[in-house]
């Protein structure tokens, strides 16, 4: 038995369980937003931090790392520690895994991706869009168990930035970030 897991986030730099492999790539159809609220690792109940969820979005690709997980025992432990770590993600999704832009055909089919929905009567935790300045301010001020948001901003883009991938987004986020703190004379 072989699992698939896609991270978009702090997976990317995080794993937290054991794997035989990771390939770097992308899926498709799906924007990287930071949408999704964070009570319980980048925020609090008082003040969430916010997090990346996925977006449908028409043309676009999401990159990301897929592992694979062989074997019952490690399938377990993956699923069980990531059961707890996204628990406020309400949906999975399997998704066509890609690492090349030229294939047509998928890398990996059926890689399990965790993800936040818009739908706030099942994910309480979701923020929806808001401006970049609007979320910069959030992200500088929120605190979680897993320390302040805007750490989970800078890992999320300099993991992006050494697979080679760029995400507007996420870049636009991390320097509206980076001169909240400037201008406070805050250290990033």
């Amino acid at each position: 038995m072989v699992l698939w897991v896609f991270g978009y986030g702090s997976l990317i730099w995080k794993t937290g369980f054991p794997f035989d492999q990771r390939l770097v790539g992308f899926i498709k159809g799906y924007r990287r937003v930071f949408y999704q609220g964070s009570t319980d690792h980048r925020g609090t109940p008082e003040y969430p931090g916010r997090t990346v969820t996925l977006e449908p979005a028409e043309g676009e690709v999401c990159w990301g790392a897929a592992y694979r997980i062989s074997g019952e025992e490690d399938e377990q432990i993956a699923l069980s520690y990531l059961e707890v770590r996204e628990k406020q993600y309400d949906m999975k999704a399997f998704v066509d895994f890609y690492t090349d832009h030229s294939s047509a055909v998928p890398a990996v089919s059926g890689v399990l991706v965790y993800v936040g929905s818009p739908d706030k009567k099942i994910n309480n935790n979701y923020l929806g869009p808001a401006s970049i300045e609007d979320m910069a301010i959030q992200i500088v001020n929120a605190e979680g168990p897993s320390g302040p948001n805007r750490d989970y901003l800078f890992q999320l883009e300099n993991a992006l930035i050494s697979m080679g991938c760029e995400d507007k987004h996420v870049n636009d986020l991390a320097n509206a970030v980076r001169k909240i703190l400037s201008d406070s004379k805050i250290d990033p």
